[in-house]
């Protein structure tokens, strides 16, 4: 890991992550997460306060980012939670929880970064239990041409200064392709926001 990556992508990124539009996506959908929660990519910690405590049984919040794990287990202490978050440092490809032990899992911006996507949804379905779901809010492939078209144009540059964003993603589509079966969905531009980076999805997915 070279220096940009490990001292200042998690800045850049927790600053951007943490922008008025992006938290108003969280806050549709974190309150939703219920039972024993999976949160993938958990950056640094931007999620924490917005789960509900009467719902949430475990909080399992994974990392692969030494920086920003630092940064999510301050966040968790400032907000009284530290006790009942468990930290896992690693990639979400491979996570060391056992078959269908997981209610739901979260995915808030982190798909477009995933560098093996197929893999951590494969990984999910393989933790999830009966009934279980995913909950997510990404960003991603534009739906207009004109969009799209910058967004192709950007990314190489885009990827390597933003922790390997990847602007061309289309969050449907990869959930559709790893069995998935979309519930709810709904997309929109995210207000104040480029374009090229402000095109949002969310809702809940399930096992097909």
């Amino acid at each position: 890991m070279n220096p940009w990556e490990k001292y200042v992508v998690p800045n850049l990124i927790s600053c951007a992550c943490a922008s008025k539009p992006m938290m108003k996506q969280r806050e549709k959908v974190i309150p939703h997460a219920e039972g024993k929660v999976l949160e993938i990519g958990c950056g640094s910690g931007t999620n924490f306060s917005y789960y509900d405590p009467e719902k949430v049984e475990r909080l399992y919040a994974l990392e692969p980012s030494e920086g920003m794990l630092k940064k999510a287990r301050r966040t968790a202490g400032a907000l009284g939670i530290g006790n009942s978050i468990e930290f896992l440092e690693t990639g979400a490809e491979s996570v060391p929880l056992e078959d269908h032990s997981i209610d739901t899992v979260v995915y808030t911006f982190v798909l477009c970064t995933i560098p093996d996507w197929k893999g951590a949804l494969q990984e999910t379905r393989r933790l999830l239990k009966p009934g279980g779901k995913i909950i997510f809010s990404e960003h991603g492939l534009a739906p207009d041409e004109g969009v799209a078209k910058w967004q192709r144009r950007v990314e190489p540059v885009w990827k390597p200064l933003a922790g390997g964003c990847h602007l061309t993603r289309d969050t449907k589509k990869m959930l559709e392709e790893a069995g998935f079966e979309l519930q709810d969905a709904e997309t929109m531009y995210l207000p104040g926001t480029p374009k090229i980076a402000g095109f949002c999805s969310w809702g809940s997915a399930v096992p097909a």
